[in-house]
């Protein structure tokens, strides 16, 4: 039975700017907010379409209505995108990385260009080799002490592990009581995001289709798991080239603003469709 249209759940989308659009997927228990000086940067050369994620931001919570994966996050990005008119630039920090390579993958032709920064594509640890299977048992540890906060309803610390785990230990504790309170309202999200990136069935030879220009970014200070998981796909995406934050860790859109800003901005006009070809190739 379908709900009446008052009550059909709601995924919120911020835009700014003009130009070709560019499409903003942020990371697990964020929201649009955390492009804004990415924002700032493109300015008007780029129209930016953020949406933000079910459960955070202004969006509404997951409906429940079947298992969660990977292609529930993708369904509402991929509405978005085919309302835009035309292929667009894909941008993805962790979290939001694993869902845009979910995207790129199911819908290569709505891509110009794709922009990962440390996508969380644990599958790819899960099915690789003894030291990859190590390192995907390291993330497995994280996300079981989150789902088993949750379920004892103990947020404050399931957070406080994965709040650590991907700032460094004390960033819990260094955060104001506010910010705190408001993370923990989020873990159950968390929770199904684990889930969704563990059971993704794509393998990392289902990437080699993937075409499109593609810029990875990635902090030298960021958890192996992540470091793995970057170079695995430079060595299979068959047009992928890496810029490396010296100094960063796997939150880098919020730590180092000015270096990830800047090799996105140089990524966006390097593959624009305004640009000569041999601006393009250069």
């Amino acid at each position: 039975m379908t709900a009446p249209a008052a009550l059909q759940p709601r995924i919120a989308c911020t835009e700014t700017g003009t130009g070709e659009p560019v499409v903003l997927i942020h990371c697990s228990t964020a929201s649009s907010k955390e492009w804004r000086s990415l924002c700032k940067v493109m300015g008007d050369d780029f129209r930016a379409v953020m949406p933000d994620q079910w459960g955070c931001g202004h969006s509404d919570p997951w409906t429940g209505n079947g298992a969660f994966d990977l292609g529930s996050e993708a369904a509402p990005v991929l509405e978005i995108m085919q309302n835009l008119g035309g292929p667009v630039h894909l941008v993805g920090h962790s979290y939001g990385g694993g869902v845009a390579l979910r995207i790129a993958r199911q819908r290569p032709d709505l891509v110009r260009s794709l922009t990962l920064i440390e996508p969380s594509a644990f599958h790819l640890l899960r099915h690789g080799d003894a030291a990859e299977r190590d390192l995907f048992a390291e993330i497995a540890a994280i996300a079981a002490s989150v789902a088993d906060a949750v379920a004892d309803g103990d947020y404050w610390s399931g957070m406080a592990r994965f709040i650590d785990y991907w700032n460094g230990t004390g960033a819990w504790d260094n955060m104001p009581h506010d910010m705190r309170m408001a993370f923990c309202q989020r873990l159950g999200k968390v929770v199904l995001d684990f889930r969704a990136l563990f059971e993704e069935p794509a393998t990392l030879e289902d990437h080699a289709a993937l075409s499109m220009p593609t810029l990875i970014l990635c902090g030298d200070r960021s958890p192996a798991p992540s470091r793995r998981i970057v170079e695995m796909l430079l060595g299979t995406l068959p047009d992928a080239r890496v810029a490396r934050i010296a100094g960063a860790g796997h939150m880098s859109p919020l730590t180092h603003p000015e270096a990830v800003n800047a090799a996105i901005r140089d990524h966006l006009r390097r593959t624009s469709q305004r640009q000569p070809e041999k601006a393009r190739a250069a």
